[in-house]
């Protein structure tokens, strides 16, 4: 199993740990998931996602090759934009999803003009996905995986910019990919856009900053040289007493449950390889008006019809659980559930299951097979909780 280099630090910390594709992860640390959750919805979650991967695709043909590889539209992305997208196999199977970020001009991997794109990929794919796109990529597109020596820490929370930006200061030599040579601004992630991603200097520390994440609620993730991981980590909890800030660590249990409340995916479980866009409400993702891969065969369901189609449950007697039977009035089988836990923010027991379209309609009454009773379900409106990016108020 791979360890993250804060692993010493979780373990003092009193972390438990768990295996997490391929790595040895923190699952929770002494509070407990539900307060880590409580905790990073009221104020400031810190989280050490190191696992994930990162590449850097490059070349004078980048954007336009890597375009048809991913479902989504990027060549009309500003520098320092970030899209999510899917990576999809000629069956519209769903390899891995991505966020993509169109690197400035000036950026440092920029040595001779070359066209630049950093693509985050998830842990258990990251060899799946650079092999991919190494196959497939022309003569005048290259990518590198830089994920070793990039470190990747998200900060979430509704203080989580006002907490960042405490930490502003003042440019420092080096780059965020630990090669030297330039030097970064100071400035204030309050500044960066939803959405955008941008070079400052935290604590004296160079780091790339993306005003994205994975919980539903506002922050960034960060982007540093792997040997300032545990400097930038330490500053983060410095900043927080500083300010008065609540924020402590997050494991993965919580990240789990942030997620599944503001409706997003997790590659295996939502989205797979045999499971669609159209199937995982994702069509929002394809760009029909461009060439992909895997856009014929989504062509070709969207004639035919998708036979099952994600929707969430609450359940009422038990806690769902990845592989339960979803049954229908009668108590046929009709479905199955992805992912199903208690949701600290809600209250509820709930799941997102796979059911035939006409199962998916909020209000329809199913059931779950929990220990081999039938417990009560209903389909509910998606998402439980509504991310800060589509809040108008």
């Amino acid at each position: 199993m791979k360890r993250t280099l804060l692993y010493p630090w979780h373990e003092s910390a009193g972390a438990r740990f768990a295996p997490f594709a391929g790595w040895e992860m923190p699952i929770q640390y002494p509070p407990g998931a539900v307060e880590e959750h409580r905790l990073c919805r009221r104020s400031v979650g810190f989280f050490d996602i190191d696992h994930m991967g990162q590449f850097i695709v490059s070349g004078s043909g980048a954007g336009e090759a890597l375009s048809t590889l991913v479902s989504g539209a990027i060549l009309d992305m500003a520098f320092g934009e970030a899209r999510y997208s899917l990576l999809l196999n000629e069956k519209g199977g769903i390899i891995d999803d991505l966020f993509i970020y169109r690197l400035r001009e000036d950026s440092p991997e920029n040595r001779a003009g070359n066209d630049l794109w950093f693509v985050v990929v998830n842990a258990g794919n990251r060899e799946t996905d650079y092999a991919w796109f190494t196959e497939r990529l022309p003569g005048n597109a290259g990518i590198t995986d830089i994920s070793e020596e990039t470190y990747m820490i998200s900060v979430q929370g509704p203080r989580a910019v006002e907490l960042l930006d405490s930490m502003a200061g003042t440019g420092v030599a080096g780059t965020a990919d630990g090669s030297g040579g330039r030097n970064f601004p100071s400035g204030e992630v309050s500044a960066i856009p939803r959405a955008r991603m941008a070079e400052l200097a935290l604590a004296g520390i160079p780091v790339r900053a993306g005003r994205t994440g994975y919980t539903g609620e506002d922050g960034a993730e960060l982007y540093c040289a792997a040997d300032k991981a545990l400097v930038l980590w330490e500053a983060l909890f410095d900043a927080a007493k500083k300010t008065g800030i609540e924020a402590g660590p997050v494991g993965l249990a919580a990240r789990d449950s942030l997620r599944f409340e503001a409706g997003m995916p997790l590659h295996g479980h939502e989205i797979k390889t045999d499971i669609t866009p159209l199937e995982a409400l994702s069509s929002w993702t394809c760009d029909f008006g461009k060439e992909f891969t895997g856009k014929a065969a989504l062509l070709r369901q969207k004639t035919e019809g998708i036979k099952r189609r994600l929707a969430t449950v609450n359940v009422t007697g038990g806690v769902p659980r990845e592989g339960y039977k979803v049954l229908d009035g009668g108590g046929k089988e009709i479905g199955v559930v992805a992912s199903g836990m208690f949701c600290p923010t809600t209250g509820t027991y709930s799941a997102n299951v796979f059911v035939p379209p006409q199962y998916s309609e909020a209000g329809t009454e199913l059931a779950v097979e929990i220990r081999g009773n039938a417990k009560e379900a209903k389909v509910i409106k998606r998402p439980l909780y509504t991310p800060a990016y589509r809040r108008t108020t």
